[in-house]
């Protein structure tokens, strides 16, 4: 049997590794030697990891994503605490994923003035959004740790998933935005954003929210 080390390997952009019949200790070590600063991203389920290597079109749109989110939390004065790409395990479920963002907001109070995240004490995101999803893996890992409000977005599609009964339901309106149409807005923003700009469209976006609250 031929054993590498990580470092030996290469995963190019938009591609993913999975290592299968990996349990909980060695994903452990292999967090510890792939280290805190890289551009990989993880998942773990089931006895399998999966390591991606996200694309340029992958890091601009859930910067976008993020930031949109970020807007509306501001504009409808919403606390938060945004903790981007955090890597969050647990040992019991036999899971860890990294979002490409996660925010903490009904929980925010909780979460305030923390820098490293304990999930046997601290609650999951209340809000994680992923990009171009590629596989169970992902899916499985968010499942188990209970994240309740999944944003996936895919193909130009944004999809709003809710947990309930312990699996992912796809919904029309964001529980955490129930008054706007999410769907329709992130879609229109990340289409401005090619046409007009990252900056321009966000900064119409704003308007476009600051005019939602003076209608209310």
């Amino acid at each position: 049997m031929i054993t590498l080390q990580l470092r030996q390997l290469d995963v190019p952009p938009g591609q993913r590794l999975l290592i299968r019949n990996l349990d909980w200790q060695q994903f452990e070590r292999i967090l510890v030697e792939l280290g805190e600063t890289r551009s990989s991203r993880i998942a773990y389920s089931h006895s399998i990891l999966e390591i991606r290597m996200p694309t340029p079109e992958h890091e601009v749109d859930k910067e976008l994503i993020g930031d949109l989110v970020k807007i509306l939390l501001d504009e409808l004065e919403i606390d938060c605490e945004c903790f981007g790409s955090t890597t969050f395990k647990q040992e019991t479920m036999d899971s860890g994923i990294e979002p490409d963002q996660c925010f903490y907001i009904q929980n925010q109070a909780q979460m305030r003035g923390k820098r490293r995240i304990d999930l046997t004490i601290d609650p999951p995101p209340d809000l994680a959004i992923e990009v171009d999803v590629t596989s169970k893996t992902q899916i499985d890992a968010y499942t188990a740790l209970g994240v309740a409000e999944l944003w996936r977005y895919e193909k130009n599609q944004l999809n709003i998933y809710t947990l309930q009964a312990g699996q992912y339901q796809r919904v029309e309106i964001s529980p955490t935005f129930p008054t706007l149409p999410i769907l329709n807005l992130v879609t229109q923003v990340l289409e401005q954003s090619i046409a007009i700009g990252r900056s321009a469209a966000l900064r119409a976006f704003r308007q476009q929210i600051k005019a939602f609250k003076s209608s209310m």
